[in-house]
């Protein structure tokens, strides 16, 4: 199961960074929102199986109250996803 929560906080963070990196420069400097259209549904429901993920292992991973909110934190921080994999999901 553990396993399942670590491919899917991979998948959340190269999803946010594809939103980040690609998608939203190109919405502005080329006025073409189509990519964040494309991008923002899967890194929402991503970021969302994440965040429901990490509550559901707090019990199982005896996880504190502080590293539950750092694991929630790194979802919203780039290559955060990546740091929490390292860190805590390990």
């Amino acid at each position: 199961m553990m396993n399942a929560f670590r491919i899917l906080a991979f998948l959340e963070g190269v999803s946010y960074l594809l939103l980040l990196g690609v998608a939203v420069p190109i919405k502005y400097l080329m006025s073409d929102p189509s990519y964040v259209k494309m991008l923002g549904m899967p890194h929402g429901i991503l970021f969302v199986a994440y965040v429901v993920m990490a509550l559901m292992f707090t019990r199982h991973q005896e996880w504190t109250t502080r590293q539950l909110g750092m694991v929630l934190l790194c979802s919203i921080l780039p290559f955060g996803t990546f740091y929490a994999d390292k860190k805590y999901l390990r």
